[in-house]
């Protein structure tokens, strides 16, 4: 979910807050079945591809022609790749390839070590992404995400543009700032986050392992108040939390955004770069969804100087949180404009 402190940029002390070089060759690609798919059932993606990349082996689906422009598109939490069953298809209709990756502690994606630390700051869901790129032998690609997503690809547009083609953030700048994230927000904006101060406890942490799927379906409709999802659909998707490092990994990112807990040392050159908000030069487009309960109107006012290069900003109206599932074609759209930005 979006950072709170991001958040209270976006909305203001008044507002009333809602919820919440090619480095290797490719390396060898194993096939499985796609996460949750009925016994029998061809899966809408086809099979789950496997492969090694950096900390982890990367679960990912991929549609589109071998030598088309790589997109990569990134989920968030909770949610999984089926954000991205229809918008996938639509890009590769456009000649993209179009990659869609398991974030570490979703799905098939697994640590390659068991003594791994289960880290989850914002700089290790980047680095895996930098990984999977080496290893897919993709120098450079089109960025887009929503969520945990959105936070990654402008991690990686921040960092290293060089490895970014074009960028499409919902919600815009998500870089997490965690100094600022220390301080409080008005009483109104503070409620939202209940489930980031949940997870805070031992309780949390027990209740999301407990009731992973109840807590995640609660979340989805309320975030995306006028998306009529089935059963069948959020199942799906619910399958991806079976995953052994999902409680740690979503307990780790929620504690250390609030400081409650320390990321990897290894990491801290990067986290401290990106304390200091460094700006976003590639071209870009920024969606805010106009149901988004986290997001204000503003036509991102609040984080428009944090892009540099060629901008557009586009607002959906009546769409929620999951932008890519409830609004395909315009997301799409957004992608292959941004991959024409100059």
């Amino acid at each position: 979910m979006v950072d709170r402190r991001t958040f209270s940029k976006i909305l203001g002390t008044g507002a009333v807050a809602a919820l919440g070089g090619l480095a290797t060759p490719p390396a060898a690609v194993q096939a499985v079945p796609a996460a949750g798919a009925p016994m029998g059932a061809q899966p809408e993606f086809g099979p789950v591809r496997q492969i090694d990349a950096g900390e982890l082996n990367v679960g990912y689906v991929e549609t589109g022609p071998a030598d088309g422009r790589p997109v990569f598109l990134l989920h968030g939490w909770p949610y999984d790749i089926h954000s991205y069953t229809a918008v996938a298809p639509l890009l590769a209709a456009k000649g993209f390839r179009a990659i869609v990756p398991y974030l570490r502690g979703f799905g098939t994606t697994r640590f390659r070590d068991a003594t791994t630390p289960r880290t989850a700051e914002q700089s290790a869901f980047a680095l895996d992404l930098v990984a999977l790129m080496d290893a897919l032998g993709i120098r450079q690609a089109v960025l887009a995400g929503f969520d945990w997503g959105s936070r990654t690809a402008d991690i990686v547009a921040a960092l290293w543009p060089e490895r970014v083609k074009a960028l499409v953030s919902v919600s815009g700048y998500l870089v997490t700032n965690r100094e600022a994230n220390k301080q409080p927000l008005p009483p109104k904006a503070e409620w939202a986050w209940w489930y980031q101060y949940y997870f805070a406890t031992e309780r949390g942490r027990l209740g999301l392992d407990k009731n992973r799927h109840d807590l995640a379906k609660l979340i989805w409709a309320y975030a995306s108040p006028t998306w009529k999802f089935d059963d069948a659909t959020f199942d799906r998707t619910a399958a991806a939390f079976d995953n052994p490092d999902y409680v740690p990994i979503v307990i780790g990112n929620y504690r250390w955004r609030l400081s409650l807990a320390e990321g990897d040392p290894r990491h801290d050159n990067l986290e401290a770069q990106l304390a200091k908000s460094p700006t976003i030069g590639v071209p870009t487009i920024t969606i805010d969804a106009e149901e988004d309960p986290f997001v204000a109107p503003g036509n991102g006012s609040a984080y428009r100087a944090k892009f540099t290069g060629p901008y557009e900003h586009r607002t959906l109206q009546g769409i929620g949180h999951n932008v890519p599932q409830e609004a395909p074609g315009p997301f799409a759209q957004a992608v292959a404009d941004a991959d024409q930005l100059t």
